[in-house]
């Protein structure tokens, strides 16, 4: 006789918040990839270029957020899906807040 059981694990606040971090701090990385960031402000912006001082001091943003902790009010929606449906998938809407939080960086040096 087969025994299936399965586990139901519930999301903790901690675990939610964690995930968002590593997710979060995975992009920040992406973009201190000077060749990545100037693909996706070329593409998003219209912009050939950025000068090397500009890159400098969004590379320095980048790197203060990755050690900032979750903002919980910019990631709720996220926060209460994942404690609703007990799923981490993240939507293509979820996922655009974590660029929404990095363009405020680009957007402050490219205009």
């Amino acid at each position: 006789m087969e025994n299936n059981t399965t586990i139901h694990t519930k999301w903790t606040d901690e675990a939610i918040i964690d995930l968002i971090r590593q997710v979060r701090n995975d992009l920040i990385k992406d973009f201190l990839d000077e060749r990545f960031l100037m693909d996706y402000v070329s593409a998003k912006y219209n912009l050939k270029e950025l000068s090397n001082i500009k890159i400098e001091f969004i590379k320095r943003d980048l790197k203060e957020l990755l050690i900032m902790p979750v903002n919980i009010n910019h990631y709720f929606d996220i926060i209460e899906q994942i404690k609703t449906t007990e799923s981490a998938a993240l939507s293509e809407k979820n996922e655009q807040l974590f660029y929404k939080e990095l363009e405020v960086i680009f957007k402050k040096y490219i205009y």
